[in-house]
């Protein structure tokens, strides 16, 4: 899969035209090769968060070429925010959970919890292992863990998402599992810094794939 991760700083006074430039993306829910896209604001610093996630770099290229400016423009010059940063890359890791993969979760989930991660030298590989053998195992055993991936946005930055049902399940996670797993994977031999957003997700900006417009109405 292919991932892109969008960070807003959104004045507070223009909440309303950033949400309201959100339900646009509406739209490209026929696009080929979408998973699926999600967001919200995070509370911790007010920015809006989004996650888009496609099943490959050339669908999403796709997507650049055919679909994107076109949505900009109808959303409205800035659409609100007054500073974005996006970053794209390939998944390398999927991290099970309680649906049946990332697509499942993007439906379901109400909370996106992301470790945005700056490794250190050399440390790609064992960082990995750990995300596949003591982070993945550890948060779906702790219930409300829908699915995760891993994406490698840069040669020594990676963000780790995970899908929760919901702030509940990932606050009883932090509080019973979260303490051991991290003493498990010791993170500072790996991790040179690491920034965490727990982002509350608005229903209105999920866009989830639909039939195509040939599709929709049956034949003719």
């Amino acid at each position: 899969m292919w991932a892109k991760w969008i960070s807003c700083e959104v004045p507070v006074a223009a909440r309303g035209q950033f949400f309201a430039a959100q339900l646009h993306w509406s739209r490209i829910s026929d696009q080929p090769g979408l998973v699926g896209q999600v967001g919200g604001w995070d509370p911790a610093t007010g920015h809006a968060r989004l996650l888009g996630l496609w099943t490959d770099a050339e669908a999403y290229g796709g997507f650049m070429r055919e679909r994107h400016d076109a949505v900009v423009a109808e959303s409205g010059p800035s659409a609100g925010y007054s500073a974005i940063e996006t970053a794209t890359g390939g998944t390398v890791l999927e991290m099970p959970g309680e649906t049946a993969g990332p697509a499942a979760a993007l439906r379901r989930a109400a909370l996106l919890r992301v470790a945005d991660c700056r490794l250190l030298p050399g440390r790609q590989e064992h960082f990995l292992d750990v995300q596949r053998t003591v982070w993945a195992p550890g948060m779906a055993a702790a219930g409300g863990m829908l699915a995760g991936v891993v994406t490698r946005l840069e040669p020594d930055r990676y963000l780790v998402t995970t899908l929760w049902s919901g702030s509940t399940a990932h606050q009883h996670y932090a509080a019973r599992h979260l303490p051991a797993l991290r003493s498990r994977a010791a993170p500072e031999n790996d991790v040179r810094s690491m920034t965490g957003h727990a982002v509350p997700l608005e229903a209105a900006w999920r866009v989830l794939p639909g039939p195509r417009p040939a599709e929709r109405g049956g034949r003719t």
